[in-house]
C-alpha cells in the first residue's frame, strides 16, 4: 500500500498558498498512484496544540477547543474546494491520537529514553523551543525569525535525542531516497553536523502552558507541541490503536515493500522531520527498511521574498479558486514549481500556462477531435486506411511522452510529469495542421485518410483524459463524457494502450472545457 502523508497544518491562522500547493502535489501523488492500480492511504489534517494557539485564544477571550474548531473549517472548506482526496484525517485533538501520544511517552521513558533536567535558557514564543548559541546570528543576537525570545528557567522532560544522532547521519548516507530531492538531504546532514549532541526538551509545564497533551507518568506537564504533532503519522495509521478505533491496519500500511511518504515544507525539515522524528522512530524500533522518505518541496515566493503576515504579501488562496477556477490553481500549482526548488507566484503566469497549455492546446484538441469527427464522419471512429509515417510518429510520440509522464511521477516530480504530457497534445495540434482533416474533407477519394487523421486524434484524447486525471480529476471527467467514454476515468495505467476507442464508436459533442481566463489587458 501507498501511504502519503502532508504535514499537518498548525491552526494559528489561515491557510495561505503554500499550505494549498502540499496538498495538491500530494493529491497528485496519490491519485497517480490510484491510477498506478495501488492501494492508497492519503492522510492529511491539523496540528491544534501548543502556545501560540492558546496564547491566541486567551486574547480573543475563547477556549482553545473553540478557536481551533474554527480555524480548522478554514482548512477544510478550502480542501474541498480544491478538490483534495484525502483518505484519512487527522485532528492532533482527537482522542485516538492522545493515546498513542501517551503510550509513545510511556514506552520511551520506560526504555530509559526520556529524563527530567532543570534549564536555564533563551526561548522563542514563536518557535516554541528552546535556543542555543548556535541559533544565535553573526551580530550574536537571535535573529527575527525566532520572534520574541525570553530566558526562562524550569524543569521538564528530555528525549536523548542524542543517543540517535550518529545512527541517523549513517543511515542518511547509506540512503539514496531518505530525502528528496538529494540537495535537501545534504542540507540535513550539514545541520547534524553543526549541532551533533543536543537532546530534545519534549514538555511544558502547564503553569506555562495548558492546552496540550498530559504527560501520562507527570501529570504537571504537557507534551511539547512538535513531539505530539509529528506522532500524527503513525497514530492514524492505526500504531498501537484498538481493532475498533476506526484506523487502519498499521502492519499493513507502513512496510518495507512501499515506505512511507511524507510530503513537507523544507522549513520542516530541520530540525523537526528531518532530525526529530527520525530519531523518534528509531528510538521507538522501527528499522531503516521502514525510515519514511521525505518529499520536501520549497517555497512559494513573492519577488524573490518569502511570503510572510509581517511582509503584508500572503496569497489567499480561496481569492485565487474564486478569481480563476480551481483547474487554473490546481495546474499551476504543480506546474510551475520544481519539487523541492523555490518558485515566485505570479498570477500572470498562473493565467498564460492556464490559457496557453489548457485552452490553446488541450481544448483545441478537444474541440478539433471532437467537432471534426462529427461534422466529417458522423462521430463515428474507424481506423480508414493504412497508418503512415505521420500517424506512427504520432502513435511513437504518445508512447513515448506516456512512458516520462510515468517516470516523472514515479520520481515525485509533477512539473516534468506535465510537460511530457503537453508534448503530446502540441504534436497533436501540429498533425492536424499538417493533415488538414479540413482539406481531406472537400475530397471524397480521401475518405479513408480522413478516417485515420480523426482517429488519431480522438484515440490521442482518450489517453489525455486518463493522464490528465491525476492534475485535474473534474476537467478529465468531462473529456470522458465528450468522447462518450466515461469508463475512461475507472482504468488504470496498465490499461492504456493503441486502441482505448473501439472501431465504429461514436463519439459525443464538445463544450468548451478549459473557457479562457480573460484579464482587463487581454
Amino acid at each position: 500500500m501507498f501511504y502519503i502523508t502532508t504535514a499537518i497544518d498548525y491552526t494559528n491562522g489561515a491557510p495561505h498558498i503554500g499550505h494549498a500547493y502540499e496538498k495538491v502535489l500530494a493529491d497528485v501523488l496519490a491519485r497517480y498512484r490510484r491510477l498506478r492500480g495501488d492501494d492508497v492511504q492519503f492522510l492529511t489534517g491539523v496540528d491544534q496544540h501548543g502556545q501560540k494557539v492558546q496564547q491566541t485564544a486567551e486574547r480573543l477571550g475563547i477556549d482553545p477547543a473553540e478557536f481551533v474548531r474554527g480555524i480548522t473549517t478554514k482548512f477544510t472548506d478550502l480542501w474541498s474546494t480544491l478538490g483534495i482526496s484525502h483518505d484519512g484525517w487527522a485532528e492532533t485533538t482527537d482522542p485516538r491520537h492522545k493515546a498513542c501520544v501517551q503510550a509513545i511517552l510511556q514506552a520511551l521513558k520506560d526504555q530509559g529514553q526520556l529524563y527530567k533536567k532543570t534549564h536555564r535558557g533563551h526561548y522563542s514564543v514563536r518557535q516554541e523551543q528552546f535556543l542555543t548559541d548556535r541559533d544565535r546570528d553573526a551580530s550574536g543576537a537571535f535573529g527575527a525569525e525566532w520572534g520574541e525570545v525570553v530566558e526562562i528557567e524550569e524543569e521538564n522532560w528530555y528525549f536523548k535525542l542524542s543517543e540517535h544522532t550518529d545512527w541517523l547521519r549513517g543511515y542518511l548516507k547509506q540512503s539514496a531516497d531518505a530525502v528528496l530531492p538529494v540537495f535537501r538531504k545534504s542540507e540535513l546532514l550539514n545541520a547534524l553536523d553543526r549541532n551533533p549532541g543536543t537532546d530534545l526538551c519534549i514538555s511544558r509545564p502547564k503553569d506555562r502552558l495548558h492546552w496540550g497533551i498530559e504527560i501520562p507518568f507527570d501529570t504537571g506537564f504537557v507534551t511539547y507541541v512538535w513531539f505530539d504533532a509529528l506522532i500524527n503519522y503513525v497514530s492514524f495509521a492505526g500504531f498501537r490503536a484498538q481493532p475498533d478505533a476506526g484506523l487502519p491496519d498499521f502492519s499493513k500500511l507502513w512496510t518495507a515493500d512501499e515506505r512511507p511518504v511524507h510530503v513537507i515544507g523544507k522549513d520542516i525539515l530541520v530540525p523537526a522531520h528531518g532530525i526529530y522524528w527520525l530519531c523518534m522512530l528509531h528510538a521507538l524500533g522501527f528499522g531503516d527498511a521502514v525510515m519514511p522518505r521525505l518529499i520536501v518541496h520549497g517555497w512559494w515566493n513573492i519577488r524573490g521574498e518569502k511570503m510572510s503576515k509581517s511582509l503584508g504579501n500572503i496569497i489567499d488562496p480561496d481569492e485565487l479558486a474564486a478569481r480563476f477556477g480551481t483547474a487554473a490553481l490546481r495546474y499551476y500549482l504543480v506546474r510551475d514549481i520544481v519539487t523541492g526548488k523555490d518558485a515566485d507566484f505570479d498570477a500572470e503566469r498562473l493565467v498564460m500556462l492556464y490559457n496557453t497549455e489548457l485552452a490553446n492546446e488541450l481544448g483545441n484538441l478537444c474541440n478539433r477531435a471532437l467537432n471534426m469527427s462529427r461534422r466529417y464522419t458522423g462521430g463515428v471512429v474507424s481506423r480508414g486506411g493504412p497508418f503512415d509515417d505521420a500517424d506512427l510518429a504520432l502513435q511513437s510520440s504518445l508512447f513515448d511522452s506516456t512512458a516520462a509522464y510515468k517516470s516523472a511521477m514515479d520520481q515525485f516530480d509533477v512539473a516534468a510529469a506535465l510537460e511530457a504530457f503537453g508534448s503530446h497534445v502540441h504534436h497533436c495540434n501540429v498533425y492536424a495542421e499538417r493533415m488538414k482533416p479540413w482539406e481531406l474533407a472537400k475530397d471524397s477519394a480521401n475518405q479513408e485518410r480522413l478516417a485515420t487523421v480523426l482517429q488519431h486524434l480522438v484515440e490521442s484524447l482518450a489517453h489525455a483524459a486518463v493522464l490528465l486525471g491525476p492534475v485535474l480529476p473534474e476537467a478529465s471527467s468531462m473529456i470522458a463524457e465528450q468522447l462518450a467514454l466515461p469508463q475512461l476515468t475507472g482504468l488504470q495505467l496498465p490499461d492504456l494502450h493503441w486502441g482505448l476507442v473501439a472501431e465504429g464508436h461514436q463519439v459525443g459533442s464538445p463544450s468548451p472545457i478549459f473557457p479562457k481566463i480573460l484579464t482587463p489587458e487581454a
